[in-house]
């Protein structure tokens, strides 16, 4: 069972890139907010896409043993909220993704740099660097 909330978030951008989620954009809000470690954003072209996006997340976090506390927006597929506790995961339909624009409401949170199409180890090592970049 997957217990860390950095492994969560990056199995998390795993299975969206499987699902070919677009602007892929991961902020670590630990020390900018209290009630998550971090925010995992990611865009669908269409609803059905949204919606599989988020399925997809939903199984590959579910075999690691891991559940959602929260689930929001499932059926309308426009913007679906996944309150993992440690890690929320907000997959939006793009137009309704630059209306409530939550990258520019967090501007303070760092970015950990994910690329799509790019592996979770790939994914580990950048974040790993700027980690020590910043020390």
């Amino acid at each position: 069972m997957v217990t860390d909330s950095k492994t969560k978030s990056l199995l998390s951008v795993k299975a969206a890139v499987e699902k070919k989620a677009t602007e892929l954009v991961l902020l670590e809000m630990q020390g900018v907010t209290s009630y998550t470690d971090y925010f995992f954003i990611c865009s669908g072209k269409s609803d059905r896409q949204v919606q599989a996006i988020a399925q997809r997340i939903m199984e590959v976090l579910g075999e690691e043993g891991v559940r959602p506390l929260g689930l929001e927006g499932t059926s309308e597929g426009k913007w679906v909220l996944m309150d993992y506790g440690d890690v929320v995961i907000h997959v939006f339909v793009e137009p309704v993704r630059r209306f409530y624009d939550l990258e520019g409401l967090w501007i303070d949170a760092p970015r950990i740099d994910v690329e799509e199409g790019g592996s979770v180890a790939k994914i580990s090592l950048e974040s790993k660097k700027k980690t020590s970049e910043e020390v």
